[in-house]
């Protein structure tokens, strides 16, 4: 017997969006499945946002969760918010986004059409996003209904582009986001673990989320913090180092990230040899790889100094 309570879970983690967080409230109203509870995890926020969600509880015909931490980062609000979810899916809609209507109905079809012996290979269901003006973001599917692995649609089918789902609970649980990183940590980072575990997701061309692009979302803010060089460093290391098996299908990609390597590791500069203790260079390949793409990713290196340094004059002039 099952131990969910839901179906489930919207979790929102947000800092200081108060301003924003309405319309995502207001979105999840009007599903047209209810059997879901939202979990808003506030990252340290300085503005209204406990009071207005205490005022939502009050009203809302589902239940509203609300927790607090200190201000830390996405990374270790969602870690929070998975935890705390009694949802067997979890969606984790940005504080600044809104779902379409039948965005939570639409993925329990699909989920219905998955024979029940085989769910258990899957993490996702996934669809698309539009931007408020109705246009998609990103690449469609090659398929209507497509199964893959994060890692195959990426590099196989070379699909980009923001994607949207809910994922298996159970197994976010089993792959939470580095809380020993600090900064911003790529999600990619995540999903491509769990793939190389083995889990497919099915793809579908339906829209699930309205995508609002925002300046001061928790994303950016882990994007321009100082911490940014390690999260990439890391991206581009895993993608040489774990990611090889898929080398033949997207070489040019593989080529960049050695490149990006050596471009962040010079970023990093004495944080490297520490970041290096814990995420070693493993396999011939994977040295060679980044050796060959050393001098590219000096020269990016480079340009990212010069066009610092420009845009420092700039702002003093």
């Amino acid at each position: 017997m099952s131990t969910w309570r839901h179906l489930f879970t919207v979790l929102t983690p947000t800092y200081n969006r108060a301003h924003v967080l309405q319309r995502v409230y207001e979105s999840l109203c009007e599903q047209t499945c209810q059997d879901f509870e939202w979990v808003v995890v506030d990252d340290g926020s300085t503005d209204n946002t406990r009071e207005r969600v205490l005022a939502w509880q009050q009203e809302s015909r589902f239940p509203i969760h609300y927790l607090w931490q200190e201000n830390q980062h996405k990374k270790t609000a969602i870690n929070l918010g998975v935890r705390h979810a009694c949802g067997e899916w979890l969606v984790a809609l940005d504080s600044d986004d809104t779902l379409e209507p039948n965005a939570l109905y639409g993925m329990a079809q699909v989920l219905e059409g998955i024979p029940v012996p085989d769910r258990d290979k899957y993490i996702g269901i996934i669809g698309l996003c539009a931007r408020p003006d109705g246009a998609i973001v990103g690449d469609m599917f090659p398929h209507d209904v497509f199964d893959a692995t994060s890692l195959d649609l990426n590099f196989k089918y070379r699909v980009g582009g923001e994607k949207f789902g809910c994922m298996r609970t159970h197994v976010l649980r089993q792959f939470p986001f580095p809380e020993n990183v600090p900064g911003f940590v790529p999600e990619s980072l995540v999903w491509r673990a769990i793939a190389r575990a083995g889990y497919l997701n099915r793809f579908v061309n339906q829209v699930f989320r309205v995508y609002y692009d925002s300046p001061d979302s928790l994303s950016r803010q882990g994007r321009e913090s100082a911490g940014y060089a390690l999260g990439l460093w890391l991206l581009a290391r895993d993608t040489v180092v774990e990611c090889l098996p898929w080398f033949r299908y997207a070489p040019a990609q593989f080529l960049m990230a050695a490149a990006r390597y050596t471009r962040f590791g010079l970023h990093l500069g004495k944080k490297k040899k520490k970041a290096l203790r814990h995420w070693p260079v493993r396999g011939m390949a994977a040295r060679l790889l980044i050796a060959l793409m050393a001098p590219a990713g000096w020269a990016m290196y480079l340009r990212d100094r010069w066009r610092f340094r420009r845009g420092r004059k700039r702002a003093l002039n």
